[in-house]
């Protein structure tokens, strides 16, 4: 049995030069966009992040300065990447709490905008962690009973993602094999912003996920704390999670 698909999924990886978002950038994508009829389009490219990567960092994706300082930026490409996966959900390995957030967050610094609450997420990982928990050469060799070679390159990890994917929905009786019932096992419908700082409760309204403020109304903490939204706007959190502390700091106002 494979994933039924009602839209285009895209499955992908990273190798990025860290796993700050508001601070590191991507060096490496791979995505395979899988259509509801079992075809297929890959989207491959390097990126020069303009920063240097680490020695620590290259030591585990062996990706260097010198391999993409002729690459383009990923401004440069956002626009192509953009149009490749307009109107899809998305797949990957820890790609709900990493892959996707970093994603995301070079968008907004190429100054696009791009709209994740239509999205919904299949995330391998999370399935794994619930059912097996182990790391994806491990999930690798338990679901498809393969050696992962060549790993934490974005190609060989997105190709084995895919596999694990399906090879999960065949196990799992209890996994229906659609992207909307996964998206809701997997429990990315709950959080408010990638990262998870918000979430909502059982009434469907947002409440912090951290510090001081953890489970309060979000709403009700810019009414008693008002000084709480300049301290995170002005903090290290990424600007996809300051984007949606706006648009709650403005819903707030019109209760």
């Amino acid at each position: 049995m494979r994933l039924i698909l009602t839209k285009p999924l895209i499955v992908f990886d990273l190798e990025t030069t860290g796993v700050n978002p508001s601070k590191d950038k991507i060096v490496e994508l791979f995505m395979i966009k899988i259509f509801p009829d079992g075809s297929r389009k890959d989207l491959y490219q390097k990126f020069n992040p303009e920063i240097p990567i680490p020695k620590e960092v290259t030591a585990i994706h062996g990706i260097t300065d010198a391999d993409v300082a002729n690459e383009p930026t990923f401004k440069h490409k956002a626009h192509q990447i953009l149009e490749f996966i307009t109107n899809c959900d998305f797949g990957g390995f820890n790609s709900n709490k990493f892959d996707f957030p970093m994603l995301i967050e070079e968008f907004y610094r190429a100054e696009i905008d791009f709209d994740t609450t239509k999205c919904k997420f299949v995330d391998a990982q999370r399935i794994f962690h619930q059912m097996e928990p182990r790391n994806l050469s491990a999930a690798y060799k338990f679901y498809c009973s393969k050696e992962l070679n060549n790993a934490h390159s974005a190609k060989a990890d997105t190709e084995a993602t895919w596999e694990i994917i399906n090879a999960q929905i065949d196990r799992y009786e209890q996994l229906e094999p659609s992207v909307e019932f996964i998206h809701k096992h997997t429990m990315q419908s709950n959080l408010v912003d990638l990262a998870g700082r918000f979430v909502y409760n059982e009434q469907k309204l947002a409440v912090f996920n951290f510090g001081k403020h953890k489970g309060k109304l979000v709403a009700q903490v810019f009414q008693s704390d008002p000084g709480y939204y300049d301290w995170m706007m002005q903090g290290d959190f990424s600007l996809q999670t300051k984007k949606v502390l706006t648009k709650l700091r403005l819903n707030s106002k019109n209760l």
